[in-house]
């Protein structure tokens, strides 16, 4: 793992929601800190309604975890656009977070039960 970066485990059960809808849940999210930026929970995609979701046209690179691709969410209430990213082939460092999510929580809340 890289020295700016950790990654754990994230003690108990963690819930998404975004208009008035439980999006995922999980009991095997992951906590990843990064130097200089707030704590992130990354959930696994097996536990997340993907259905909500498409693949937008953004994508960034972050030179310790590689390239993110970031995806909309669809609700009956509109779309919310680039709500979640995800490295989809994460470098190796960080490689636990394949096929992980992760939300802005200024677009959807995540929250521990």
């Amino acid at each position: 793992m890289s020295e700016r970066i950790t990654i754990s485990p994230a003690d108990g059960t963690w819930v998404v929601r975004a208009a008035g809808a439980v999006l995922g849940e999980s009991k095997n999210a992951l906590i990843l800190n990064e130097d200089g930026y707030p704590e992130v929970v990354y959930f696994p995609r097996a536990d997340i309604s993907m259905a909500f979701f498409e693949k937008s046209e953004k994508h960034t690179v972050c030179p310790y975890k590689g390239n993110a691709t970031y995806y909309d969410l669809i609700a009956k209430s509109g779309t919310f656009a680039e709500a979640a990213w995800s490295y989809e082939n994460p470098i190796a460092a960080v490689s636990e977070i394949k096929e992980h999510l992760a939300f802005y929580t200024s677009k959807v809340t995540v929250e521990k039960l």
